[in-house]
């Protein structure tokens, strides 16, 4: 009986795993891990409030990091460990209060003689009466001291202009008229000035007007917008860790609206004083959300409602990030609504603006292509997750 003849059939081929990470990427990965800012924060602008008593004298109030002052960190920097000084300013921002202000008083000068209170253009004198610095606190967060200077002022005088240099950093600016014995008092709109020049001179033969509705809108969607280009690395990397898991707009408009109207409702919240939690809770937890949008974006391939839940809870806590900083900033009495609304729309404005950058960056070239997630999605959301879990340690460590 013959044999039956097998055909050759080929052999099966052993399946491979893809490789989800080339090596340079995870080189890249640990690069940017070993490197991540040790404390990602920073200076926020210094507030001036300035005011002027009917009896002759002036006040100002002015609201700033020593230890940015006295390190020389100012706007240029979008964190403080970018500054060649960071190490001394880590080493001032954990000193106690009475150190410190040691270590403040041969600036004091060089602060009188930098600042300038201009009356009907003429150069005041002044002196700084007070220093209260705080105690340290939560170091990850720049601790904010008040500096008084005071002075005579004319009862004639017509103006007042400011002036703080752009070397010490942005300020905002305002000034109060204040009637003692008719116990009346009047503020003027603020203004913010992020190069070196002086303010807008204030009127101080009338009484200030309220600032327009225009005024307001633009002022206050521009601090939204700044709060996240440049100032807000770790909403700009949430923002882009929600680009990554798809540049398909469905998936991305869903997360995007859980996001706003999360951190929209603990803004309201924070401001109008209903519910707070301090800088030591939120940042971290902050880091962490980030940290978890990078690893879901590589466990997940679809859009789930536990993330879209997760998403509004994270938008939650970026919402008090977002007060913090709205707070130090002021609010008018008389356009609360329309400023809290204006610097809603700024942080919207900061954020579609992030997404279409990285859409125009990557979603348009490259989000078709089949190794699109393998070799764009997965590592960067992987470093992503890096610098988040970094984030968090460093926030945690005291």
């Amino acid at each position: 009986m013959r044999p039956v003849r097998r055909p050759n059939l080929p052999m099966p081929k052993r399946r491979r795993f893809p490789m989800i990470i080339p090596r340079s990427l995870w080189l890249a990965l640990l690069f940017l891990f070993c490197c991540a800012p040790a404390s990602a924060d920073i200076v926020k602008p210094a507030l001036v409030e300035i005011s002027v008593f009917s009896e002759g004298r002036f006040r100002v109030e002015l609201r700033a990091s020593i230890e940015a002052l006295l390190t020389g960190i100012n706007a240029r920097y979008t964190d403080t460990t970018q500054a060649p000084t960071a190490e001394e300013y880590d080493r001032l921002r954990e000193m106690e209060a009475p150190e410190l202000a040691r270590e403040f008083a041969p600036f004091r000068r060089q602060l009188l003689e930098s600042v300038e209170i201009l009356l009907d253009g003429e150069r005041a004198t002044a002196e700084i009466t007070t220093v209260d610095i705080p105690v340290p606190g939560y170091t990850k967060v720049p601790r904010i001291s008040l500096v008084v200077l005071e002075g005579d002022i004319p009862r004639d005088t017509r103006s007042l202009a400011w002036y703080y240099p752009a070397a010490f950093g942005d300020n905002a600016v305002r000034v109060r008229q204040v009637d003692s014995l008719a116990e009346q008092w009047h503020w003027s709109a603020w203004q913010w000035i992020r190069d070196d020049s002086l303010s807008e001179p204030f009127s101080l033969t009338e009484v200030f007007t309220e600032p327009s509705l225009g005024q307001v809108v633009a002022e206050y969607t521009a601090a939204g917008f700044d709060h996240i280009i440049p100032r807000g690395l770790d909403h700009i990397l949430f923002v882009v860790g929600l680009f990554l898991f798809s540049t398909r707009m469905r998936p991305l408009l869903w997360q995007v609206t859980m996001f706003t109207v999360a951190h929209s409702i603990t803004l309201a919240l924070a401001m109008t004083g209903v519910f707070t939690l301090p800088a030591r809770v939120v940042e971290p937890l902050i880091a962490l959300s980030i940290a978890y949008v990078g690893v879901e974006n590589v466990w997940h391939r679809q859009l789930q409602r536990s993330r879209l839940l997760l998403v509004f809870a994270f938008g939650l806590l970026h919402g008090l990030g977002f007060a913090s900083m709205l707070a130090d900033f002021g609010m008018p009495d008389n356009a609360f609504a329309t400023a809290l609304i204006a610097f809603n729309v700024g942080v919207e404005l900061g954020q579609l603006a992030v997404i279409a950058a990285a859409y125009l960056a990557l979603g348009f070239w490259f989000g078709n292509r089949p190794w699109y997630r393998r070799f764009v999605v997965v590592p960067g959301s992987l470093l992503i997750a890096a610098v988040g879990l970094y984030w968090a340690w460093e926030r945690l460590s005291l």
